[in-house]
């Protein structure tokens, strides 16, 4: 099949079945996570981000291709969680712009689309690290570049495209030691050659047939990962079973996997994986509504009767967070408050600590759901303040803020805080006498002031930096390394935090999590005062999920 032009209706083709390809596939983007934590959430990030401008451009009535490009771009800068998410609302800003004043797009144009969006994504990460999505991002469009050369079949460039964004994410482990240590390829190059092959199967209306299907082993290792966790420790959050609102209509007809369609075994099948079913079909379209866990098999399974048309998902653990946190007194002050500060934690027990520091909102977000752009810009706005400052206290919330502040419209800074201790140590260097200029240096001055451990559980066997580490050890993680690992969790949080101190070190403070224990938190105080009685030590409660002790030593 030659293909000299892509339309808007292709492009939403492509822009659609890309967004579905990598939902399906998020949990297997999920599982290459290095470490072998319950926090790797790349594929939803990701997934998530993309959904985000896939909705832009289907509730878009545009008829140009540069337009809908735009569009694109929009969602997925609004939408974007983690690094994963906003470096890839980076690779289409920069498409985005290359052909925003064309109708439709020819193989050459598509190239240079792709081009662009490689230059400004290099150009938005300070320090580009290879062996990244960035990496195969550069590949792809390499090879796409050398194939428009010789034709002007869009399908045979798209398909080289493909090609060079596989080929690169298999060298990842190659430019990234600790890939190869682990045996995975980047987590990230591996969702952007989801969505690659998305946009291929939407433009030629052919599923490849090399297409990665994961295997039985990767799907258990996806069932025993704790993803989609709630971030809220409240009561009412947690009680949301299925917490992904999702929609598609299906245009019933023949396709490449068609199936006839039988209604009571449709709306069978679709009740098992979820509640609050609504399912409305007639002789040529069908309507559905779902809350679920899992919306990719929802979509999977949707497509083998048709054609899936206006997809939708929305988080509605998230939703309901931000309805609670907009219902308290102080979420939106009566008149501008001078300063406000906003810290993002998961965990009541963290939300008051942050408070009584003089935080003026806690975000609910961390390790297992990253807030997006919209989710940071919407709380920045609603704080009605002169200025504000943003605690991240975690690495991969640290783009989207920073995407967020670009789009403010007062003054905001961004202290790069990438645990909770480095972000409770910034909240003392903060003066409300003090300029934003001034507050942002000394807060984040004061992030190297402090030494940060977490404690948590293995979810697979691995070897990483010469530890070899078991499902279901112990690890001490201090400063985003692996430090320790063990099956006994008190024996290991105490040898994390030995380590930790050195001559310097003054104050030790713990903060427990929803799977911590007081008690087990009072031992191990006990037994490192034993050793080091010459410093102070304080228990807090923190109620984080994912991890059992939050540590610091200053």
């Amino acid at each position: 099949m030659t293909v000299t032009e892509i339309n808007a209706a292709k492009f939403k083709d492509m822009v659609r079945v890309a967004a579905h390809r990598l939902s399906n596939n998020a949990e297997f983007v999920n599982s290459l996570n290095v470490f072998p934590v319950p926090d790797g959430d790349t594929g939803t990030n990701m997934s998530l981000s993309f959904q985000s401008g896939a909705k832009e451009v289907n509730d878009s009535n545009a008829d140009s291709v540069g337009a809908l490009a735009q569009c694109l771009a929009k969602g997925l800068l609004m939408g974007a969680r983690g690094n994963s998410g906003v470096i890839s609302s980076q690779l289409f800003r920069g498409f985005a712009k290359r052909v925003e004043k064309l109708s439709t797009l020819t193989a050459q144009d598509l190239v240079n689309g792709f081009v662009g969006g490689v230059e400004t994504a290099y150009k938005a990460v300070m320090k580009p690290v290879e062996g990244t999505i960035l990496t195969v991002a550069r590949e792809a469009a390499k090879a796409g570049i050398k194939t428009a050369s010789k034709t002007d079949d869009i399908s045979v460039v798209m398909r080289a495209i493909v090609d060079g964004a596989r080929a690169a994410l298999k060298t990842t482990p190659d430019l990234l030691p600790v890939l190869k240590e682990v045996g995975v390829v980047d987590s990230g190059g591996q969702g952007l050659v989801f969505i690659y092959e998305g946009f291929l199967e939407g433009l030629t209306g052919e599923k490849s047939k090399d297409i990665h299907t994961p295997s039985q082993s990767e799907m258990d290792e996806m069932v025993n990962a704790t993803h989609h966790q709630s971030v809220q420790s409240q009561l009412d959050t947690k009680d949301i079973k299925n917490g992904f609102c999702t929609e598609m209509m299906i245009k019933l007809g023949p396709t490449p996997q068609f199936q006839k369609f039988n209604y009571e075994e449709f709306r069978n099948h679709l009740s098992n994986l979820g509640d609050s079913l609504l399912a409305v079909a007639d002789d040529e379209v069908v309507k559905v509504h779902v809350h679920t866990e899992h919306p990719g098999l929802v979509w999977a399974y949707g497509q083998q009767f048709g054609t899936l048309s206006k997809i939708k998902i929305d988080n509605m653990r998230l939703q309901h967070e931000t309805i609670i946190e907009n219902d308290e007194p102080d979420m939106k002050p009566a008149a501008p408050i001078d300063y406000g500060i906003i810290a993002i934690a998961a965990g009541d027990g963290l939300a008051q600590i942050f408070k009584s520091l003089g935080v003026t909102y806690v975000l609910n977000g961390g390790q297992t759901m990253n807030p997006s752009t919209k989710d940071i810009l919407d709380a920045i706005t609603a704080l009605n303040a002169k200025r504000v400052i943003v605690l991240p206290n975690n690495g991969n919330i640290l783009m989207a803020a920073q995407q967020a502040a670009q789009a403010a419209d007062m003054p905001v800074a961004i202290v790069p805080s990438k645990t909770i201790s480095q972000g409770m140590t910034a909240m003392f260097a903060f003066n409300p006498d003090n300029d934003l200029g001034t507050n942002e240096a000394e807060m984040t001055d004061a992030l190297a002031t402090v030494t940060s451990g977490q404690i948590t559980q293995a979810i697979r066997d691995t070897t990483i930096n010469g530890m070899t580490i078991k499902k279901d050890d112990f690890m001490g993680i201090i400063n985003g390394d692996i430090a320790v690992a063990a099956p006994d969790r008190q024996q290991v949080t105490i040898d994390t935090l030995n380590k930790m101190i050195d001559e310097d070190s003054e104050v030790i403070t713990i903060l427990v999590g929803g799977d911590g224990s007081m008690a087990e938190a009072e031992a191990i105080k006990a037994a490192v005062l034993a050793e080091h009685d010459d410093m102070e030590a304080e228990i807090h409660r923190g109620d984080q999920p994912v991890y059992a002790y939050l540590l610091s030593v200053e």
